[in-house]
């Protein structure tokens, strides 16, 4: 976890950026894009499904308290809209002490009355607040902002310090901030939304910021159909930073331009999988979900679905390695996931389904069939889909490959309607952060119902509950360890998902007009547009041509 010393000043990464000094900013354009096609206008920061999340821009227009580094969690944060931040011993008591001198796009200041009316809007807006974060009392007094919670806050450090801030004269005017589309957004960070539409959203740099104003003058995001329409766009240059997958990404495009065309995908604990509505029958029964787990090739999905860029998770807990090694329970420590589909099989026909030639039957007599869905143009996943679907034939399911566009498939996810979904979970400094995005029952919505921060399987088990809130709670690390062990598994035995390959946090990028990216050699940040971090990478930008 990120430390808890009060940090004073920024790390070197952004050393050259001063507070509230505004001189430099050069002019120029960067044209970012991802394959998540045409955007509805919506500017909602709060939103994981907005144009903003999708395409990575609301990093540009609001700001974190802390910026963290998600591909190097043990780094203490850097200060960003709070100075100083501290917590009690039982980390039910977090103190920020909020930044003087920033001010939102709107010319007004930004003070610790828009945090503190933030996190009430958090508290107060079940919808808004994706984590569950059990906030009590949130007070102000002067420029320091405390927040009290029921719980220990051990595991959601993060999560709150990345929160977006959002400004008190704006919302507090709105009457549903869940559905609040935000089209003409205020926001703490150098850019303004200049125009939108559903192709390309455009940002210019503001006339003052806190810190040193970006050499970028103005940011156009675009959001082309495909991964295949992506890359074209990359390999002509007239897309200069994305995160799209590429198959064959050294002829397709690096060979393009070698000296200027890069490519870094770092990876941390977060991984992709299929996730099954576990509220559906026949899916509901975990007979047919270890039988699914059983026959599902990882190696074919890594090698087709990803050409080889995304490493293979091969054990059963989930956990990506050597990243999640040291979390490993002693029981799993060398155990390696191999596909079985005649133990797949006799494991159905145990458990009273039957074989009608090449058709699975439950119990009841029903043909076990289902639709796989992910967005049209995610080539990666959908190939992946369609290995699983071949796979799933073996043990008699009839599994469709369906394609959606990307906001109807998040909606869909968001409110369970599906049967299975290739999914990232999220990542974070413990494998803690996985497993809760999975299995906490806390995020457990019906059916019909938005589940936005996760839990989109509907998984339910209380053990599973109890030992992430022991983990969360655990006064020393031996009883943290004892409970990443019980959630260890209950992922293994009750496959509320079935883990494929690691989810790097990565990008593809040309050096042609713009320097300072993160890379192995400086690994100050993820580079994913998509990301908090994307505001940290763009200042840290310079023009090549000096």
């Amino acid at each position: 976890m990120l430390s808890l010393s009060l940090i004073s000043a920024c790390s070197d990464a952004n050393s050259n950026k001063g507070s509230n000094n505004n001189s430099g900013g050069g002019t120029g354009v960067l044209n970012v894009c991802m394959p998540n096609g045409a955007q509805a206008n919506n500017s909602n920061p709060l939103l994981e499904t907005s144009a903003g999340a999708s395409l990575g821009y609301r990093a540009m227009l609001y700001e974190p308290l802390v910026m963290t580094n998600g591909i190097a969690p043990e780094e203490e944060g850097k200060p960003w809209l709070a100075e100083e931040w501290s917590w009690n011993e039982e980390f039910t008591e977090l103190v920020l002490t909020v930044r003087e001198g920033a001010t939102w796009s709107d010319g007004e200041v930004l003070d610790a009355e828009d945090v503190a009316y933030t996190f009430q809007l958090l508290k107060d807006t079940p919808g808004l607040n994706l984590s569950a974060i059990p906030f009590e009392e949130i007070t102000q007094d002067g420029n320091q902002v405390t927040l009290t919670f029921s719980s220990s806050q051990f595991v959601n450090q993060v999560k709150l310090y990345q929160t977006y801030i959002v400004p008190e004269h704006v919302w507090s005017q709105v009457d549903n901030p869940e559905t609040f589309e935000n089209q003409e957004p205020v926001g703490s960070g150098p850019y303004e939304l200049k125009t939108f539409t559903p192709q390309t959203i455009t940002l210019t740099r503001r006339d003052e910021y806190w810190q040193d104003l970006p050499e970028v003058e103005e940011l156009r995001y675009s959001g082309y159909n495909d991964n295949n329409a992506a890359t074209t766009a990359l390999a002509n240059g007239e897309c200069e930073w994305s995160y799209v997958f590429i198959p064959n990404y050294e002829d397709v495009y690096l060979s393009h331009d070698p000296d200027n065309f890069n490519l870094w995908f770092p990876t941390g604990l977060g991984i992709h999988g299929l996730w099954i509505n576990t509220e559906r029958e026949p899916f509901d029964d975990v007979v047919l979900r270890q039988a699914m787990n059983m026959v599902i090739d990882r190696q074919a999905i890594h090698e087709q679905g990803h050409a080889g860029a995304f490493p293979v998770v091969e054990s059963p807990t989930g956990l990506a390695l050597p990243a999640g090694e040291s979390y490993l329970a002693p029981e799993y420590v060398g155990v390696v996931h191999e596909r079985d589909v005649e133990g797949a099989r006799a494991l159905l026909e145990d458990n009273g389904y039957t074989f009608d030639g090449d058709t699975l039957k439950t119990p009841e007599g029903d043909a076990v069939s289902m639709s796989l869905v992910d967005p049209a143009g995610w080539s990666d996943y959908l190939t992946a889909l369609s290995v699983i679907s071949d796979n799933l034939a073996e043990i008699g399911i009839d599994a469709s490959v369906e394609t959606a566009t990307a906001d109807g498939w998040r909606n869909s996810v968001d409110a369970g309607g599906f049967d299975a979904t290739l999914h990232w979970t999220n990542g974070g400094a413990t494998p803690y952060d996985t497993y809760q995005h999975v299995m906490d029952g806390n995020l457990y919505k019906p059916i019909g119902e938005a589940s936005g921060g996760g839990n989109f399987g509907r998984f339910q088990s209380e053990a599973a509950t109890e030992a992430l809130q022991e983990y969360a709670n655990a006064s020393d690390e031996e009883a943290r360890t004892e409970a990443m062990n019980e959630l260890q598994r209950i992922f293994v035995e009750e496959v509320p998902m079935i883990p494929t390959v690691a989810a790097p946090v990565g990008a593809e990028y040309s050096t042609q007009s713009w320097v300072g990216w993160p890379s192995e050699e400086n690994p100050y940040a993820p580079p994913q547009p998509t990301q908090r971090n994307a505001l940290e990478v763009v200042l840290n930008l310079e023009s090549a041509n000096g």
